[in-house]
């Protein structure tokens, strides 16, 4: 998995009105925890364009005053009016410790059912992926050679060598179903075989 590199600045103090200054100065508060203690330290906004503000997911290699950590984003607040990036959290990564992250889904290949004029419906677009960090996927592929109209792909049809998938097993990923095209062009024939 791809990782991107951004480096803070330690924080002295942790309350609301240093939040703020840092926020005045174009920073955003962040927390790293999941090792021995929690770490507060400080982000330039524009460093975490790249870490937030894209469909892929990434680790984060963080650089707070010369010590690297490896993480990912856990969580994020942003202001309700304006948008603007609040807080983060990172959650700190170890080589031999599973994690769970919402990995986007890759559709490849072209359906028969849709070449028939069927319409593709996808109903999700990331899945809960749970594995080593250096087993974790950048995307989960899902193939659409088998689906003709009517048909499904569901999550227990995926299999992951390295990671597991922990969605329902029943839960539609993607299906391709009758458009109204089709349908009307199936009773136009059933009319003219009459």
């Amino acid at each position: 998995m791809k990782t991107i590199a951004i480096s803070g600045s330690p924080r002295e103090n942790v309350g609301k009105r240093d939040a703020k200054e840092l926020r005045y100065e174009g920073k955003v508060p962040a927390v790293l925890y999941g090792g021995k203690e929690q770490q507060h330290f400080a982000v330039v906004i524009a460093d975490l364009r790249d870490v937030i503000y894209t469909p892929d997911v990434n680790f984060v290699e963080i650089d707070v005053n010369g010590t690297k950590t490896k993480a990912i984003v856990k969580d994020t607040q942003f202001h309700p009016l304006t948008d603007v990036l609040m807080h983060i959290d990172f959650l700190q990564l170890f080589d031999e410790k599973e994690i769970v992250m919402e990995i986007p889904v890759k559709l490849t290949g072209t359906s028969p059912g849709v070449k028939m004029g069927g319409k593709l419906i996808q109903k999700l677009r990331k899945l809960r992926v749970k594995a080593l960090p250096a087993n974790m996927p950048q995307n989960v592929e899902v193939s659409l050679e088998k689906l003709e109209v009517g048909s499904l792909s569901r999550v227990r049809d995926l299999k992951g060598d390295k990671y597991v998938i922990t969605n329902t097993p029943e839960d539609t990923i993607v299906s391709v179903a009758m458009s109204r095209a089709l349908k009307q062009a199936e009773t136009e024939a059933a009319k003219g075989k009459k």
